[in-house]
């Protein structure tokens, strides 16, 4: 472990203001990824600026009718809050189905959208790695790449999004808050992640200096359900193969609201755009389904290990919106 200094600011002016006084400072919330980094020797933070104090940690209703949720929100506590369960239930699905209840406690909201690849050639400091050191290349092309991307990636990174909130988060259409040196903004979650390009080391459209403050939610859907369903390797304390995030409203037999979204295929949560357009207005029939599906995957480019993800991901969302039509019986006939 390097040497690293410590600060706790006393609000979020000042830790921006920490932030920006000098290159190397880290936002610290839960510690829960950028810790393992900080072992592992790929972060070596000059200073670590902890904003697990500051006021952010309620979960509030907006004047709107969405919901608020601050950076430094637990993850135990989002996914077990009522308002989540009852308006948002695929984004409590999605909480219950990351890590463990230990890991869930101590990490924020925040963090979670800032937590890095598992791509273990970006974690082992011997092996080069685009994201971690731009222009030394991308072994995981040719080397292992099973759990890697087959959407949206490039010949510089092939690496996925390891997050499971984010991805109803995508599909509910939330919203990113952040505060800077240049003040406030807000940024669409779907748009928060960055696709690799030639700048795989820049995993999100953050700019120096910059805090999440919260995340907002819209008002739900009037008679939407939705759902998170999540393919891995073992039943608990794995990272997704895929998973989706769904929802879904159907009346007289036909989809009047669909959103959908998929985790574990690419650099950031995949909002299925062109699924969703296939799927308004059409009859709410697993043919239907299926011919919105296979246009959206029709996109992917898989390597040489991992081509079942297509499959998968197809047979998965399936799955999630067949479950969600079923869910509607009064609205379907």
């Amino acid at each position: 472990m390097k040497p690293f200094g410590y600060a706790r600011p006393a609000s979020t002016d000042e830790a921006v203001r920490l932030c920006a006084a000098g290159p190397g400072a880290h936002f610290l919330g839960g510690g829960t990824n950028l810790v393992d980094l900080m072992k592992l020797g790929v972060e070596t933070p000059r200073v670590l600026i902890d904003v697990s104090g500051l006021p952010l940690h309620r979960v509030t209703r907006t004047a709107e009718g969405g919901l608020s949720i601050g950076a430094t929100v637990r993850n135990s506590d989002l996914a077990a809050h009522p308002d989540v369960t009852e308006n948002y239930p695929a984004l409590s699905q999605a909480l219950l189905a990351g890590a463990s209840g230990q890991l869930r406690n101590a990490a924020t909201t925040g963090g979670n959208l800032l937590q890095r690849t598992r791509c273990r050639y970006f974690q082992d400091v011997s092996k080069p790695c685009n994201k971690r050191l731009p222009g030394s290349g991308c072994p995981a092309r040719e080397g292992t790449h099973r759990d890697l991307a087959i959407l949206g990636h490039s010949p510089e990174c092939v690496a996925t999004n390891p997050s499971d909130m984010a991805v109803p988060l995508a599909a509910l259409d939330a919203t990113v808050h952040l505060i800077g040196p240049e003040g406030e903004r807000a940024v669409p979650l779907t748009e928060f992640h960055r696709l690799p390009g030639e700048n795989p080391d820049q995993d999100t459209v953050i700019r120096p200096g910059e805090l999440i403050t919260e995340v907002v939610l819209p008002p739900p859907v009037p008679g939407a359900a939705s759902r998170y369903r999540k393919a891995r390797d073992r039943a608990s304390f794995a990272f997704a193969l895929v998973s989706v995030a769904a929802t879904l409203r159907v009346a007289a037999g036909r989809v009047e609201h669909a959103t959908l979204a998929f985790g574990g295929v690419a650099h950031r949560p995949w909002r299925a755009r062109r699924a969703e357009a296939e799927l308004r207005g059409a009859p709410a029939t697993p043919a239907a389904f299926q011919h919105a599906l296979i246009a959206e995957l029709a996109e992917a480019r898989p390597l040489r290990d991992n081509a079942f993800k297509v499959d998968l991901a197809r047979r998965l969302a399936l799955d999630v919106l067949g479950e969600l039509t079923e869910r509607q019986p009064s609205r379907a006939g």
